[in-house]
């Protein structure tokens, strides 16, 4: 599944789930670079 992170304070990074950590964060892969952050919460439209 695709899932947008973000890292730092302003940097978002979208790659594929590789697994959610105990601590909320998630960890996905883009390439073969493997980055942690906490998901961006999905948005409902009007």
């Amino acid at each position: 599944m695709l899932r947008t992170i973000t890292v730092g304070s302003c940097v978002s990074i979208q790659g594929l789930v590789v697994r959610t950590l105990a601590d909320g964060k998630m960890v996905v892969k883009v390439d073969e670079k493997l980055f942690v952050g906490y998901p961006v919460s999905k948005v409902r439209a009007a």
